[in-house]
């Protein structure tokens, strides 16, 4: 009988644990278990709409998908459709691979106001994500800041600043790309706590920033170090190329391009001012002593009408796991929580990483699992066929592989000419789509 396997989220490090099991010469069956009708997770619904090609490694998980021994079940929901506790008793191990889809507090007086949003949201807003899908954001605004300085802040501050040209060639949903080509924000600031040597974006995104048609990259000198200091080689080469870059923006004119985007360091936001709705935010200035950043007592005020803060992400307690409130991730021993109980990718270590950094987690709970269940020889749980039964019972909705095939064969129809794919933006226009087209 066959190891069965459910993997609960369908994303990155799902994929890679459900390649690495399949590849593993095990006997082994597989079913995604995704509360979407659509897979792929941040791929579709985190990589920013601009960035194609970084989009193009689903090829490489539809080959998993379609493999015999896998299953995927799309729009099954663990909690409203099945229970975890049910899937672990169908099946002999269960993988948690469902990410930190919420954005980390900024813990300021004033982030409740309107115009004050988590990158987590955002970024699913433009993406055309199901769960943001009617987020709304009021972008009829001269100023945006950007609360961050790492690859999602860069990909927020970019979005805003491309022309429609550039945006033509994007899978940005109809409503995101009218509201941004509608807003007359001239002005986005990024800004960080620490110094450009600790700022987390890569250099392709950062130089990115000066190739805009219609924006220019803005940078203060004074705020430039003369070197990256004592780092490892590989951290310190990393670093000058960003320093070069940075170094480079800063001969860069003010009234060179329509918008502007600023890059402002050593400022940590302590306030979110305004009414009902965000005016502006104050920041003190910092100095980075220890690695730390500490305030100098100076404060400043930035006037925006929209604020985006991109501070990182976090998991969502699950119930009936041990979850560790403090590192939002659920404990476990490299991958292990529980007997038959396994966790990968961001809900296993935080959100830290790229993409194929989810790789080594799928890789390592591939092992644990053959280890764990008589060096791969045979499970002893039912998995497929009572999931199946279940789901049955229950009258739930199962979006097939296949399924998802014809959604992505719709979009991809529906965007036509330069743009990839337009893409449905809620389960019900999914679902509706597959009724009307089941031949």
């Amino acid at each position: 009988m066959p190891i069965s396997v459910a993997i609960v989220g369908s994303g990155p490090a799902g994929f890679y644990t459900a390649d690495a099991l399949s590849s593993s010469g095990d006997a082994v069956s597989i079913d995604f278990i995704e509360r979407l009708p659509t897979p792929y997770g941040l791929i579709r619904g985190g990589v920013a709409p601009d960035h194609q090609t970084t989009k193009n490694v689903q090829k490489k998980y539809e080959k998993t998908a379609l493999k015999e021994q896998v299953r995927f079940f799309g729009n099954v929901e663990v909690g409203r459709d099945v229970s975890l506790a049910e899937l672990r008793s169908m099946y002999d191990a269960v993988v948690l691979a469902v990410g930190a889809p919420r954005d980390r507090a900024l813990g300021i007086p004033g982030e409740d106001k309107k115009g004050v949003f988590g990158s987590a949201d955002y970024v699913g807003w433009y993406n055309g994500h199901p769960d943001f899908r009617d987020l709304n954001p009021n972008l009829n605004v001269a100023a945006a800041v950007v609360i961050g300085v790492g690859n999602v802040a860069i990909d927020v501050a970019r979005l805003l600043s491309r022309s429609a040209d550039e945006l033509a060639e994007t899978d940005l949903p109809e409503y995101a790309e009218r509201a941004i080509l509608d807003s007359p924000v001239k002005d986005i600031w990024t800004c960080g706590r620490r110094g450009p040597i600790d700022a987390k974006f890569t250099n392709v995104e950062l130089r990115e920033m000066g190739k805009l048609s219609e924006s220019v990259p803005l940078v203060k000198a004074e705020q430039l170090p003369d070197s990256v200091g004592e780092l490892p080689e590989r951290d310190k080469r990393l670093k000058e190329r960003n320093l070069e870059t940075l170094r480079e923006f800063c001969a860069r004119k003010l009234d060179e391009k329509p918008k502007r985007v600023h890059f402002e360091f050593y400022a940590a936001p302590v306030e979110i001012l305004g009414g009902d709705r965000v005016e502006g935010v104050r920041f003190e200035r910092t100095r980075v002593e220890g690695g730390r950043a500490t305030g100098t007592g100076e404060f400043f005020d930035i006037p925006c009408g929209l604020v985006i803060a991109a501070i990182g992400y976090r998991s969502d307690r699950i119930e009936g796991v041990p979850f560790d409130d403090k590192q939002g991730i659920v404990p476990n021993n490299d991958g292990r929580v529980e007997d038959g109980l396994y966790a990968v990718g961001w809900i296993k270590r935080g959100p830290t990483g790229v993409i194929s950094s989810n790789r080594p987690d799928g890789v390592t709970v591939a092992e644990h699992i053959h280890n764990d269940f008589a060096g791969g020889a045979k499970g002893s749980k039912p998995g497929r066929k009572a999931l199946e039964k279940l789901l049955a019972e229950r009258k739930a909705r199962i979006v097939s592989f296949a399924d998802w095939k014809k959604l992505e064969a719709a979009e991809s129809e529906a965007g036509g000419g330069k743009r990839p794919r337009r893409k449905f933006t809620t389960v019900r226009d999914m679902l509706d789509y597959l009724d009307r087209n089941r031949n």
